[in-house]
């Protein structure tokens, strides 16, 4: 069993854990994510680890109640403990492929939308640890809507925006970008973007307009974590990929998102994911 061992409220629906979980604590990396189950009955849900401490054995996920396996999650107390937590699982950051000396030569940003910025946040503090500072746009709709601003502005430069201008630039995340790349001179070799699909879409296109490299996450697509399922097949520069063994991290220049979006979307009617409609007919309660 893997206890939590803390719990907060980051935003509304938005609520970060801190669990114990020893082993994945010891061996995690920036990028990569855990499949975790409430309960045996519980559906396997793919979450980005956040952060971990090898000193506390504690592994950090934030999650969004979308559906009820997510409002599960979230309604997990501290002293409870998860049936399944299993990882790390997926593909490191490709930043852990590069020497300190090659990292310190690269001028990376860091793009964040929704609760993207919890999965944003390992990668920039491991980079900070290494000497390195990095530009991180964190984006929402409204400013009571962004989670982790403190802690990134302990490890990185950050930007906010938001889309009614009620903090930080009034704009998405796309328009501060190029803000800051025509206005204040900003030079960028790498971007990394992690958020909603269709953000993630049109912040890797403005990065290829400034001739920057992109790499984007793919992680809500995953089902069962091992590519056994194929629901996470992507289509990589018209090769078919598996976000949950060859990700979750690709380059954002070669993603179809429009496929990748299609097959997102197929969830949304139906009556087991959709918490509009969902009435747990599949576990008999």
């Amino acid at each position: 069993m893997f206890e939590v061992v803390t719990k907060r409220v980051l935003a509304p629906d938005i609520i970060e854990m801190k669990v114990k979980a020893p082993m994945i604590a010891r061996s995690a990396k920036p990028g990569q994510f855990l499949i975790v189950r409430t309960d045996r009955f519980g559906e396997r849900i793919p979450l980005t680890i956040c952060d971990y401490d090898k000193k506390d054995d504690t592994v950090t996920i934030v999650t969004q109640s979308i559906g009820i396996s997510t409002r599960k999650i979230n309604a997990l107390n501290v002293g409870e403990a998860f049936d399944d937590f299993a990882g790390p699982l997926g593909n490191p950051s490709d930043l852990l492929e590069l020497s300190d000396e090659e990292l310190k030569k690269l001028k990376i940003l860091f793009i964040a939308g929704g609760v993207g910025t919890a999965p944003v946040y390992p990668q920039v503090k491991w980079l900070k640890e290494k000497g390195v500072e990095a530009d991180v746009i964190i984006g929402a709709r409204t400013k009571n809507l962004f989670t982790y601003v403190s802690e990134m502005k302990e490890v990185g430069n950050v930007f906010l925006c938001t889309d009614d201008g009620s903090e930080g630039f009034h704009g998405n995340v796309t328009l501060l970008m190029k803000h800051l790349i025509e206005n204040e001179g900003k030079k960028y070799d790498r971007c990394v973007i992690i958020g909603p699909m269709i953000m993630m879409k049109f912040a890797a296109l403005t990065a290829k307009q400034f001739g920057i490299p992109s790499v984007v996450s793919l992680n809500a697509l995953m089902v069962d974590g091992t590519g056994m399922c194929g629901a996470c097949r992507v289509t990589i520069d018209g090769q078919t990929k598996f976000t949950c063994v060859d990700g979750p991290e690709f380059d954002g220049a070669l993603v179809d998102f429009d496929e990748a979006m299609r097959r997102q979307n197929m969830y949304k009617n139906n009556p087991k994911t959709n918490p509009e409609t969902h009435k747990c007919e599949c576990h008999g309660k």
